[in-house]
């Protein structure tokens, strides 16, 4: 999922470098969108792993 973020935020920046606005800002939400849910999802994972520990 992180390599999809990286994904969009690149084409976010390559549509800014060109001068398309209107993708380039979608582009950018959909990146934050699913940095915001791995970074939910790893530390989802990191506390089921302490909990399976004890």
């Amino acid at each position: 999922m992180l390599h999809y973020t990286v994904v969009f935020l690149v084409i976010a920046l390559v549509a800014a470098l060109f001068g398309f606005g209107g993708i380039a800002a979608g582009a950018v939400g959909i990146a934050k969108l699913l940095f915001v849910i791995f970074a939910i999802l790893t530390i989802a994972s990191f506390i089921a792993g302490l909990l399976r520990r004890r």
